[in-house]
């Protein structure tokens, strides 16, 4: 007797981290639901990791939960931050590929059909990448300046430009993540480090819709420490360059000083100003790499204590 098997659908894995994103929520599963509809011959699953939410986020969470059960949910003990969480999220997902978005809906979920077509080309990793912003001109004006520098200092890999973390992903690349064991990662330099099959796909990145951003200047500069020292030898090398280049500096200064005082030694006469400048010249000098010093050491520091991503406090809707 002959038996007709169905192919097996494959599973698109959502993944997304929340912290306090009450009404966002509701609306990000209500469009994430409509793009998916659109695309019936994939199956689904969402794997959300909330950020031990205080706003009825997690009540949110719940609800949507209990009325569909592909609905998966990570409770963290705790805020464990806007690196480490979302991380989570990515390697709990068990699809065939995950599309990983922002919970705040300033990714449009109705990217995903663009992505899969370039998928279904045979690409491994769909990087979105932002072509316009919402963002003020300064903020932007800066994160160009990051991204220039970092693509500059990372001579072994390319670096992409204006990659939030959005895309969609093959499993053989959330396969490879797991081989990294990065107890701090950065995202948007794996990507790049992993390699695989890799096309960029531009989007316009969208206004906030309900809330406040989580992001401030010191989120901020976590994150663009983390891929400075992950990613680039160059702020150790620069201060290396820096000690020579003043170090000669103050030689010839010196000399010029000496030469000045022997020709005209009874009306020549250094004082104070040169001095205390030079003084808080070098000291800002030194505070500066040091910093950068402690920076590196704070990433290898980390890396010893090798804890882990987060610490759940419930899981809803996994299968044992």
């Amino acid at each position: 007797m002959n038996k007709v098997r169905s192919e097996r659908k494959k599973t698109i894995s959502i993944a997304t981290s929340c912290w306090n994103e009450v009404e966002n929520i509701p609306l990000f599963y209500q469009r994430v639901r409509a793009e998916l509809e659109k695309h019936p011959q994939y199956d689904y699953e969402f794997v959300v990791a909330d950020n031990n939410s205080t706003d009825g986020t997690r009540n949110e969470l719940r609800r949507i939960a209990a009325s569909d059960p592909k609905f998966k949910v990570i409770f963290n003990a705790r805020n464990f931050g806007h690196i480490r969480s979302p991380y989570h999220a990515l390697l709990n997902t068990g699809g065939d590929l995950v599309f990983y978005l922002c919970s705040d809906l300033q990714e449009p979920p109705e990217m995903l059909g663009e992505f899969l077509k370039k998928y279904e080309e045979g690409f491994e990793v769909i990087a979105g990448v932002r072509s316009g912003t919402h963002d003020g001109f300064l903020m932007e004006f800066l994160r160009g300046i990051y991204y220039k520098l970092l693509q500059k200092s990372a001579s072994d890999q390319e670096l992409l430009e204006k990659f939030t973390g959005f895309g969609l992903f093959d499993r053989k690349f959330i396969e490879a993540l797991r081989k990294f064991h990065e107890p701090y990662p950065y995202f948007r330099g794996l990507v790049s480090e992993i390699g695989l099959r890799r096309c960029e796909v531009p989007f316009v990145q969208d206004k906030r819709r309900h809330g406040v951003t989580k992001n401030n200047y010191f989120t901020l500069y976590d994150m663009a420490m983390t891929g400075l020292v992950n990613h680039s030898k160059l702020p150790l090398r620069l201060a290396v360059l820096t000690g020579f280049l003043i170090g000669g500096a103050s030689f010839l200064v010196a000399v010029v000083y000496f030469v000045l005082k022997l020709l005209w030694w009874n009306t020549f006469s250094l004082g104070l100003a040169p001095l205390v400048i030079g003084l808080f010249f070098l000291s800002g000098v030194q505070l500066l790499f040091i910093g950068i010093i402690g920076e590196y050491l704070g990433a290898v520091w980390i890396q010893v204590k090798n804890r882990p991503l987060v610490i759940e406090e419930e899981r809803i809707n996994f299968d044992e």
